[in-house]
């Protein structure tokens, strides 16, 4: 495992299955800084357009460093400002881009808690667009390692502007001029293992008094994809001190996991009994089927099947009658259905009438045909 990281909270998570490989305080809530301009990116995609003007106003004009320095009143396409705020991690594009896509900061952090809700994330709470530190009737702004996790994963795998996400936080240098041609702006990305680790893909920086240096971030090598979240580690000077915590639970990861294939029994499952059926009992099957799974050497994911020992007559054909579930830690990880694959009907004296009528027909045909 992991030792000796300067992070206060760390999440190693696997990108495929959202699973948490390795968390150090990964459920304590802290400040995040810029690391929060991820959630403002992705809603910014979501729901804005590349090509839609944005206006600085007053209060983005006036935001604190790191600032772009734009004037109110200047334009700018919305993608520009999105590297803008991703690259430089200028605060003053990200309150900007909130303006512009909800009419106003706070209705902007309200889409931002809302998305995180969806997400799963259940100790966020976003304050500012930019990540500056702030609080609100339902507390400071903050979050939890593993809730950024959770955030990443979905801003670079679930989002349908994941490749969009991608292209933006991967760029290394983006230039762009003012709406009117006036300005001209150059931007260099300060994710610093975009260049120093094999396979780096995206990832956000993040400094406040109060949250310290923070870091989330994504590699992918192979068919592993592992993605971190660091927040509180270490303050200045010790801007270091996250590149060490990134990189020693990167390779903690590659070095430790690898894709196992699960599922590969044959399931010849029994029939079920039917109470009161014109037939005793009925088939069952399962769409179960081999998948992969990422997983340590020392863990073995587990099968149980959960399955009626009865049915009530009548029964209909792809009547869902029970699970086969594999876990891992008593953690569900997949799942598959146990089915019916006919139909069953009540035994009334009139299903008994028509079966019998029916034997006798197919005995005179069979005759026939003889």
């Amino acid at each position: 495992m992991p030792e000796n990281l300067y992070s206060m909270g760390a999440v190693l998570m696997d990108a495929d299955s959202g699973r948490v490989l390795f968390s150090k305080n990964g459920e304590e809530s802290y400040a995040m800084a810029s690391t929060t301009k991820i959630m403002t990116c992705i809603l910014a995609l979501e729901y804005g357009k590349p090509e839609q003007i944005v206006t600085f106003s007053d209060t983005a004009a006036v935001q604190p460093d790191v600032q772009m320095n734009a004037k109110a009143g200047e334009q700018y396409y919305l993608k520009d400002l999105l590297y803008s705020m991703m690259l430089e991690s200028h605060n003053d594009s990200s309150v900007a881009i909130a303006e512009a896509i909800a009419g106003g900061v706070e209705k902007f952090t309200a889409l931002m808690d809302q998305k995180a809700e969806a997400i799963g994330c259940r100790k966020t709470n976003f304050v500012t667009p930019n990540g500056l530190d702030g609080t609100d009737d339902q507390g400071d702004h903050c979050t939890t390692a593993e809730d950024l996790a959770k955030i990443l994963r979905y801003c670079m795998v679930i989002s349908s502007k994941a490749p969009e996400f991608l292209e933006i936080t991967g760029t290394p240098v983006y230039e762009f001029r003012e709406f009117n041609g006036k300005r001209y702006v150059t931007c260099q990305n300060h994710n610093a293992l975009l260049t120093s680790y094999e396979g780096a893909l995206t990832g956000k920086t993040g400094f406040t008094g109060k949250a310290g240096y923070c870091y989330t971030g994504a590699a992918k090598r192979g068919e592993k994809t592992m993605i971190i979240a660091l927040l509180g580690s270490g303050w200045y000077p010790h801007k270091s001190y996250k590149w060490e915590d990134a990189r020693k639970l990167l390779n903690y990861g590659f070095d430790n996991y690898e894709y196992k294939f699960i599922g590969e029994e044959q399931w010849n499952l029994e029939k079920i009994t039917v109470v009161n059926g014109m037939e005793p009992a009925v088939s069952v099957a399962t769409d179960a089927g081999r998948f992969s799974y990422l997983l340590r050497s020392d863990e073995m994911v587990q099968c149980r099947i959960e399955c009626a020992e009865q049915l009530q007559a009548p029964v209909e054909k792809n009547t869902l009658v029970g699970s086969i579930i594999y876990e891992l830690h008593g953690q569900i990880i997949e799942q598959f259905s146990i089915y019916t694959t006919e139909k069953i009907e009540q035994s009334t004296f009139r299903s008994r009438v028509r079966k019998y009528l029916r034997n006798i027909q197919d005995f005179v045909l069979n005759m026939i045909k003889k």
